[in-house]
């Protein structure tokens, strides 16, 4: 099952390349999403705790993708 999650996500990586997105961006989604999900995930499905810190960590990964984008955006 994780391996047809992996190249899933490469798949659709991709696809995002190939439709103009800059490799920087797509990897910093990537990643973000990546830790916020897996964050959510330990929350929801294996009772992990989540202070108030490691929610505003999420939320500063997820500020700096809008920046990446935001960025690249402003350069086209």
């Amino acid at each position: 099952m994780a391996v047809v999650g992996v190249l899933g996500a490469y798949v659709l990586l991709s696809f995002a390349l190939e439709r103009g997105m800059t490799i920087g961006v797509a990897y910093g989604i990537w990643a973000a999403v990546g830790v916020a999900l897996v964050a959510v995930i330990g929350v929801v499905a294996l009772g992990d705790r989540m202070t108030l810190v490691q929610v505003g960590g999420i939320v500063l990964v997820i500020g700096g993708v809008l920046a990446l984008e935001l960025g690249a955006a402003a350069t086209h």
